[in-house]
């Protein structure tokens, strides 16, 4: 450790030498200008002149001329220094520390001079000049003095740490070449080099190649002010007699410091880092082949029917082998019925226009066989006419708005919507080819995102980098300095690598996706009844637009950890917005196709969140009136989403909406006292009000500073609240959930809780000055290579993997149920 005073330029204060020259001029006549020589041995490392001017003379100060073989300083006493708002700062004493000379032999000995002059004609100082001693780093069992280091051999970085029990004074940390003369002055040491502000911690890392002589110096400043470092500002009151350019005595500023270099990794811990990540996200390509493997297997050794043998019922010919898996019928033809004790009565037998009935053809859903129909009608077509519906030629002709433009299919939507209980059938009579395209948009449309945003968004991290790189300043990006590990141009590899679990993920959903629709559209082709008429509707343009959100977010967070800072941190959360917002529409469109949002108003509505996002960080800090106006738009959105979900989009936001909820409250609140007609929506919907009311007084009273991490969390609660009550659902309605989405659900959980634990670590934070976010930086805890960010980066990347397989494979119980069997909520 060593003490550190004044503002200016040297690294410490060391032991002082035997030798010392004092010199104080005759009073009463002008000093022209005096010179002091001093001899240095061969063995003195470094060098410190100090000089005290004793007499107070600020309009006439003493200029000291320091010249050596190769290098010349100057500096004047009392020295002025300028802070924020052109205050200037004045000291008495002033100590600089002299290049270490450049000797071609042992014994050669180095000559420097001191010239000193002023035009005070009574003027008085104290010079003294001090060998430094442990100027050159040497292997010490302890903390050394040091202010000089030499790369040993097999030494290619190492990585400089800087410590303090004080937070303030404000210091500078330096990292410069062995160049004369040392820029180690407030106002210069900016010049040339690395530096970084520190309080209480500061760490460099410091590669061979960038310095020639296999050395550099280490250079600690003291700042004339904090503000840097996020201290206060003092205020110094004016008096009568003082001028505003008087400088201000700033008394004794020091800093105790404890300087330590040590080595970084080596190439072998890239390589094997690299293999490690490589590895881990690779071995679920391999899981996951291997399941596929299992279940071709598993369904290849399954005992099935012959096509010859007669099915129950006494109809003659076979049912598919998928077919076999489906639920067996009840004597009424319904495959499953709704348990009494979740719809309250008597299980709703007859489901009105679009459902099948309860007689099914030959080709039905694994339905009992009959010899003629028990009538006709809509409410009783076979699957067989639906599976032999002439297809137009060309779905470019097909377009959603032709189902939706006469009255009486409006009229027929207020029948179907508003029933009490619902059953997919009823939303998911629109022609499959329509919403088909519907929901392809999504993933054409996230694409085309992703290479809009993505584009600019390289550019720009390649030029921050650049500028890291050609100015030195390390307090741009905000960085854990302690397990950042550089390659090639890059500062934090370990940080960009770890995203990597996002990509390879993202691409395994997509193949994934892919493989289920290429079966999919083979059992259309085929005109398999199972998958015309049975199960959940297969619609797979979301699941592509979630697995190309994953990708884009991997590759959007690396952009942003190539320096991440408070100008580009919606690159990290962006498309996490996208994500969350995206899971809901899919859930929501499991059960209700055909009122789904449709992309453009998804995107646009994403698009409001990313925007608030930004507001809510350059404006949001302390502001009541913006917090206020959040607070109102947060609540009337939810209020409006609320009364949407409710009555399935059959509402009008008109003039007559005050009316409407009037007349609804007085016959429903007041004329009688009724009940909802919706109880499971209304359930949710009251929860989902509890919840939001609540983040919206939360944000109101609090004001969190990271606005983003809190917009992003209303988002995950109202995810994850419409996500339990859809599984809650799906089991009071009978349903099941199969061996694979459970295990998913509970590996799922487990990760996201340990990724939860390693993202609240906060490793940094652009909320606070770099300096003070230097102060929650903390070691590599994973293999001398990745911290704790690195890790929440692959265990969310995984959690997020998993839970899309869990969306994907949730309701695979239902692939044999017919859709009017499948209740709506």
């Amino acid at each position: 450790a060593f003490g550190l005073r004044s503002p200016f330029g040297h690294p410490g204060v060391g032991p002082r030498a035997n030798v010392s020259a004092e010199q104080s001029p005759s009073s009463g006549a002008p000093l022209p200008g005096q010179s002091v020589a001093f001899t240095l041995s061969p063995q003195t490392e470094g060098v410190r002149v100090s000089v005290n001017v004793l007499s107070d003379h600020k309009d006439l100060p003493v200029l000291f001329v320091v010249r050596q073989k190769e290098a010349v300083v100057s500096f004047q006493v009392p020295l002025i220094l300028r802070g924020l708002y052109q205050r200037k700062y004045a000291y008495q004493e002033v100590s600089r520390t002299l290049c270490q000379p450049q000797t071609k032999a042992e014994v050669e000995t180095q000559h420097f001079y001191v010239d000193v002059s002023t035009l005070s004609l009574n003027a008085s100082y104290q010079l003294r000049v001090t060998r430094v001693e442990n100027f050159v780093l040497r292997d010490v069992p302890f903390s050394p003095q040091y202010f000089k280091y030499e790369f040993p051999e097999g030494v290619d970085s190492v990585i400089v740490k800087v410590t303090s029990a004080m937070a303030f004074p404000c210091s500078v940390i330096s990292i410069q070449d062995i160049l004369c003369p040392v820029y180690d002055l407030d106002n210069n040491v900016a010049f040339i080099g690395m530096y970084q502000t520190m309080t209480k911690k500061a760490a460099i890392t410091v590669q061979k190649k960038d310095f020639p002589s296999n050395s550099f110096y280490v250079v600690v400043v003291v700042k004339t002010e904090d503000e840097a470092c996020g201290g206060p500002l003092p205020y110094y009151p004016l008096s009568k007699h003082t001028s505003p350019d008087e400088p201000v005595d700033q008394h004794n500023r020091q800093k105790m410091l404890e300087v330590m270099v040590s080595p970084a990794i080596t190439s072998e811990a890239y390589v094997s880092s690299m293999l490690f990540c490589l590895g881990i996200f690779l071995s679920f390509y391999v899981l996951t082949l291997l399941i596929a493997c299992w279940e071709s297997w598993a369904q290849g050794t399954a005992p099935h029917r012959s096509a010859a043998q007669p099915r129950a019922g006494g109809a003659a010919g076979g049912c598919p082998r998928l077919m076999e898996l489906c639920v067996p019928s009840s004597p009424a033809g319904h495959s499953r019925s709704i348990p009494d004790s979740f719809l309250g009565h008597v299980p709703y037998d007859t489901y009105g226009y679009g459902s099948f009935g309860e007689w099914l053809g030959p080709a039905g859903c694994c339905g009992p066989g009959t010899a003629d129909p028990p009538g006709s009608g809509a409410g009783e077509r076979s699957l067989e006419n639906v599976a032999g519906r002439p297809r137009l030629d060309s779905l470019s002709s097909v377009e959603e708005d032709d189902y939706d433009t006469l009255a009486d299919i409006d009229y027929d939507k207020n029948v179907i919507r508003t029933k009490q209980y619902l059953c997919v059938a009823d939303l998911a009579r629109k022609d499959k080819r329509v919403l088909r395209k519907k929901y392809q948009i999504y993933f054409w449309n996230i694409a085309t995102i992703a290479v809009f945003y993505a584009l600019p968004v390289i550019q720009l991290v390649i030029t921050y980098q650049t500028v890291v790189n050609v100015t030195g300043n390390q307090d741009i990006c905000y960085y854990n300095f302690l397990c950042a590990h550089p390659l090639g141009n890059l500062s934090a590899f370990n940080n960009i690598l770890s995203n990597l679990g996002y990509v390879l993920l993202g691409l395994l959903f997509l193949l994934i996706i892919l493989q289920r629709e290429i079966n999919y559209n083979r059992a259309l082709m085929r005109n398999d009844t199972h998958a015309l008429e049975c199960g959940i509707p297969k619609h797979f343009g979301l699941f592509y637009a979630m697995g190309t959100a994953l990708m884009m977010e991997g590759l959007l967070s690396a952009c942003y950890h190539v320096c991440p800072n408070y100008t580009n941190f919606q690159f990290d959360t962006s498309f996490m917005y996208m994500i969350a917002g995206l899971c809901m529409l899919k859930l929501y469109q499991k059960r209700h196709p055909d009122i789904n949002a449709s992309a453009y108003s998804a995107y646009a509505c994403l698009a409001v969140v990313i925007f608030f996002s930004v507001v809510g960080v350059v404006f949001g800090k302390g502001n009541m009136a913006f917090w206020i106006v959040f607070s109102v738009i947060h609540i009337v959105a939810t209020l409006l989403l609320s009364t949407q979900l409710y009555y399935m989009g059959r509402w009008k936001l008109d003039s007559g909406i005050l009316r409407r909820i009037l007349h609804v409250l007085y016959t429903d609140c007041v004329r009688q006292c009724s009940g909802p007609m919706y109880v499971d929506r209304m359930v949710l919907l009251v929860m989902g009000n509890i919840i939001n009311w609540s983040l919206a007084a939360y944000g109101l009273i609090v004001h969190p500073n990271d606005f983003a991490s809190y917009l992003l969390a209303i988002g995950i609660c109202n995810l994850l609240l419409y996500f339990a009550f859809y599984i809650i659902m799906k089991l009071r309605s009978g349903e099941r959930i199969k061996l694979i989405p459970l295990l998913c659900i509970i590996g799922t959980s487990v990760v996201w809780g340990f990724a939860l634990f390693f993202f609240f670590q906060g490793l940094s934070t652009w909320q606070k000055t770099p300096a003070e976010s230097r102060e929650h930086n903390r070691d590599c805890i994973l293999l001398d290579f990745f911290d704790d960010h690195d890790i929440w980066h692959f265990l969310s990347s995984i959690a997020m993997f998993g839970s899309f397989l869990v969306l994907l494979t949730l309701d695979d119980d239902l692939d044999c149920v017919q859709r009017d069997k499948i209740y709506v909520f």
